[in-house]
């Protein structure tokens, strides 16, 4: 008798509380990692039937390597997964047992939030949101295939044979397709540690046309906490005030849980000598490894190797929870056999009695390259299938997520026949926008981390814009309902009054006035706006509130400051001095998107256009940009190409409307 993914009889119907299994849902999400769940969960709030199919429906948001969430660029997108709707703050705030401000003292465009996590917490958290909502089901299963009908995907086949019929489907395998394991000359096939990869699927999608690729990925060893002396590591505490991520799901108690130190050790010459000296029983160099590692996350002993000069590496000692004996040692992720990773590891300042609870591994694993894809994560060579997370060639929990609601979005229109609508974010609006267009119109050749320097327009895309960003989107969408959307939209207009009264408000230079600037070492000698005021060094909101005061309710001061929190308190002062460098950000979006979100057709044929060079039209038919913009970031296609390519498509629309009586395209 054919069985169903639960071991039970086939054909029978299922939901996530009574887990009977039925055969047909609108979209199936593959993976039950960061990108799958988002995935699952924005389907499902669109009122799309979901099944989110993983091998272990145990191990769904596990954190494979370093139990923490956010940091420079990753908590901007963190945040803006939160004003679209998803999950992932609002289970970081919930599991968070050190929260801390990256970069806090500089510029608010580089900022980042971070938390370290209760491992086993945010997994537990996330897997109970995850079965609690409505319309999503999960359930065992490993993909092996792809069932296709009227050249769209209609269905997944399973690799003990079943099969479920959907009109949309998501991937998120993370790093489990062909999944390699590397610790010394031992190899062992999976895709984390102990768990087995999935091997049928990278063949399915190679049939379907798809270029493919080896990537690599490693983590440090764990040791317990009760073998290693602290006394001797430097002390890396959080912040006293934390912020929390999630503005649109407040928790009334924050943070929840108890706050933990980290600490500090580091590597020596002693070290990396040890290190310099075993290469050759490293993976990575032996040339067993063949996949491409991160760049910007590179292994303890590439780091040896890359930066000779080096005289030591900080290592940050974190616990991976507040129940277990487990510490993560960030930073130290290597592939060499056990034994000398003992001797790296004791050869630490407060680490010489370590006891090992598991050593570090590389993880191999197949990539999609990701300019197969369009913005909106749709496989161009099967209309209905999606790729998102470490499947496209990136690394991270925050990047998997993003791409993960992204892609379950456009799934979820997809299964609406006739329907049109996409769901793009474009550079300007969001990382994950500055994410997605990089990974769909330059691709990747390695493991692809967010970085602030990765976007041009970084100065309007802080932490604390991303509700002024996005939410008026996700509404839009259906992602957030109103009702919920409401408060903190009525928090950015009473941001944008408090605004505008500190740019009306004017202080005179009277003697009171004079006397009160002048105890805090500030000098006035004639009128201006309290805005003009805020631009200058050791002025802030308190000093603006005493000055009111003083002047003798020249301007309400409640009124000025609204009831502000303290974040968005020091918001408003960040745009009040930043001011004219936004203006000049804001304009040049403005003068550039007319041009750039231009559509190239997509049957649009480069060949045979006149002034093309060889190499220009090679890589427009391989990345097949959908806007202009996109075109002129692909390496090697020039400005000038981007020219023909804009006049040709201006021609042709001045053609067609010529021949419809219209007028003509200037």
């Amino acid at each position: 008798m054919k069985r169903s993914l639960l071991g039970g009889p086939a054909g029978g119907r299922f939901d996530s509380h009574s887990e009977r299994v039925r055969d047909t849902f609108d979209v199936v999400v593959v993976g039950g990692g960061h990108a799958g769940c988002e995935a699952a969960l924005a389907s499902a709030r669109l009122g799309r039937e979901t099944l989110l199919l993983t091998n272990d429906p145990g191990t769904l948001a596990r954190m494979s390597c370093n139990p923490a969430i956010g940091g420079l660029a990753k908590g901007q997108v963190v945040r803006e997964i939160d004003a679209l709707g998803g999950a992932m703050a609002r289970i970081a705030d919930r599991t968070g047992i050190q929260f801390k401000v990256l970069n806090g003292s500089r510029g608010p465009a580089v900022r980042g939030l971070r938390c370290q996590s209760d491992k086993v917490l945010y997994a537990a958290e996330m897997t109970a949101h995850v079965r609690s909502a409505p319309r999503v089901t999960v359930a065992a299963g490993i993909a092996a295939g792809f069932a296709v009908e009227g050249g769209r995907l209609s269905g997944l086949r399973l690799e003990d044979g079943s099969r479920i019929r959907c009109r949309a489907a998501v991937v998120t395998t993370g790093t489990f397709l062909r999944g390699l394991v590397h610790v010394g000359d031992t190899e062992s096939p999976a895709g984390r540690w102990n768990e087995p990869p999935a091997l049928s699927l990278s063949t399915a999608l190679a049939e379907l046309g798809l270029r493919l690729g080896r990537m690599k990925t490693g983590t440090p060893p764990r040791v317990a906490r009760a073998s290693l002396d602290v006394s001797a590591m430097q002390e890396a505490p959080g912040d006293e005030s934390p912020l929390p991520f999630s503005r649109l799901h407040r928790e009334l108690t924050f943070p929840r849980l108890p706050q933990v130190l980290c600490w500090l050790t580091y590597t020596g010459e002693e070290i990396h000598g040890l290190l310099r000296e075993n290469l050759h029983r490293s993976p990575l160099y032996s040339g067993r490894i063949v996949g491409r590692g991160p760049r910007y996350c590179p292994s303890i002993e590439d780091k040896v190797v890359r930066f000779p000069d080096k005289e030591r590496h900080q290592i940050f000692v974190e616990p991976e929870g507040l129940s277990t004996d487990w510490m993560y040692l960030n930073g130290l992720s290597m592939s060499l056999p056990v034994d000398v990773q003992e001797r790296v590891v004791r050869g630490l300042p407060g680490c010489r009695n370590a006891v090992f609870l598991r050593p570090a591994y590389a993880v191999e694993y197949d990539v999609v390259f990701p300019e197969q894809l369009d913005d909106t994560l749709e496989v161009r060579a099967l209309r209905g299938l999606f790729l998102a997370g470490q499947i496209n060639g990136t690394s991270g929990y925050e990047e998997a997520a993003g791409q993960g609601l992204v892609a379950g979005v456009n799934a979820a229109f997809a299964v609406v026949p006739g329907t049109h609508e996409r769901f793009v974010l474009r550079r300007h609006e969001a990382y994950i926008g500055v994410m997605i267009d990089d990974l769909v119109t330059l691709g990747t050749e390695e493991p692809y981390r967010l970085m602030t320097s990765r976007a041009e327009h970084r100065l309007l895309l802080g932490p604390d814009t991303a509700y002024r960003r996005l939410l008026p989107r996700a509404v839009a969408a259906g992602l957030v309902s109103a009702a919920v959307a409401e408060p903190l939209l009525e928090r950015e207009e009473k941001l944008v009054s408090s605004r505008r009264i500190l740019e009306e408000t004017r202080v005179s230079p009277s003697a009171s006035v004079r006397s009160f600037l002048a105890g805090r070492g500030i000098e006035l000698n004639e009128q201006v706006t309290l805005a003009g005021l805020l631009r200058r060094p050791g002025v802030d909101m308190d000093v603006v509130d005493g000055l009111l005061r003083e002047s003798g309710g020249e301007a309400d001061p409640s009124a000025l400051l609204a009831k502000l929190e303290p974040e968005d308190a020091g918001r408003l002062v960040d745009e009040v001095r930043y001011d004219g460098f936004l203006r000049k950000e804001e304009d040049v979006v403005r003068r550039l998107r007319s041009a750039e979100e231009r559509t190239i057709p997509p049957a649009f044929a480069y060949r045979g256009v006149p002034g093309l060079s060889a190499e220009a039209v090679e890589k427009l038919d391989r990345h097949r940009p959908r806007t202009i913009g996109q075109a002129g970031r692909i390496p090697g296609v020039t400005p000038a190409a981007v020219t023909i390519v804009l006049a040709r498509i201006l021609a042709r629309t001045s053609r067609r409307s010529e021949s419809a009586g219209g007028e003509t395209t200037p």
